[in-house]
């Protein structure tokens, strides 16, 4: 049985769907904290089990069974999403599962600028060494963690981020058709994947003239310092936590940490990646939804 974990978050709800196309209901399990948000599987004849990386405890039962575990990153930081990450895997070695799967990303490295690589890079070694067979799915940066910053550009006309760098941003839906393909054995990967990532890069002021043309109008893509930027989110009430956090991404971008490019995406898909036009259509629909690419959506 192939388990997927976090079924009802963004990236993972996407996954069971593509998954669906490639095998038999019954074969599939999923797991979420709150299995009555996964009713709908449960009536397509997916065997929906609670579960919560915090407990556990509850894993036992959640992996009983399982040949495959995605574990889906969770949205957490630092030791906290580690440890939770260090559950999972231990309990799907537990139940016997023969190759663990872990949505990482593009970045992952333990001397990033940005947290959530480092907790990536932290979680990939303890899969290196949990003596099971796994596959660290390397995602391309979402496309969703730069809409955040667009969220009041259509009144504004102004998008005022730090300096930053060219990024591979991609979007859930392939991520998701990917990591279907590879859950169904469509795709070999023995460790971390090459980098899944969409065609090109984009910077900040690349995605604000894109932005402005579907949007009908002008975006003005402003540079401000790091320290003004950190002191405008303190000042409006963000949490302690994000602005390092924040900043971190746009730090990690300038140093190139996230400009990789690589055809293994396309090949898994079978086409070409989502332009940026696309990924922009469906993003700025969304845009009260977006989430920061710490982990799971």
């Amino acid at each position: 049985m192939i388990i997927v974990t976090g079924a009802t978050g963004r990236l993972g709800r996407r996954i069971v769907e593509r998954l669906l196309t490639r095998v038999p209901a019954e074969r599939i399990g999923v797991t979420a904290r709150d299995p009555g948000r996964a009713r709908a599987f449960a009536e397509r004849g997916i065997r929906v089990r609670p579960a919560d990386f915090a407990d556990p405890a509850s894993l036992a039962h959640a992996f009983e069974g399982a040949t495959r575990v995605l574990v889906v990153s969770v949205d957490k930081l630092g030791e906290d999403a580690v440890r939770q990450h260090r559950a999972a895997i231990e309990g799907a070695v537990a139940a016997g599962a023969q190759r663990i799967l872990y949505t990482s990303h593009a970045g992952a490295n333990p001397h990033s600028h940005f947290e959530p690589c480092r907790n990536h890079a932290a979680t990939e070694e303890i899969l290196r060494t949990c003596g099971v067979p796994y596959t660290a799915l390397r995602n391309g940066f979402y496309i969703s963690s730069a809409l955040r910053f667009f969220e009041h550009a259509t009144e504004s006309g102004r998008i005022t981020v730090p300096a930053d760098g060219p990024v591979a941003w991609t979007a859930h839906d392939d991520l998701a058709e990917a990591a279907a393909a590879i859950l169904a054995g469509e795709g070999s990967f023995d460790g971390p994947t090459p980098p899944l990532t969409a065609a090109h890069t984009l910077t900040f002021e690349d995605l604000a003239a894109r932005a402005g043309t579907l949007l009908g109008r002008d975006i003005e893509r402003i540079t401000m310092s790091d320290n003004e930027f950190r002191g405008q989110l303190t000042n409006v009430g963000v949490p302690a936590e994000l602005p390092d956090l924040f900043l971190g991404m746009f730090t990690a971008a300038r140093a190139g940490e996230f400009a990789t490019v690589d055809p293994t995406l396309q090949n898994l898909i079978g086409r070409d990646p989502l332009g940026i036009d696309a990924m922009l259509r469906d993003q700025l629909r969304l845009s009260s939804r977006i989430d920061i690419g710490c982990g799971a959506p």
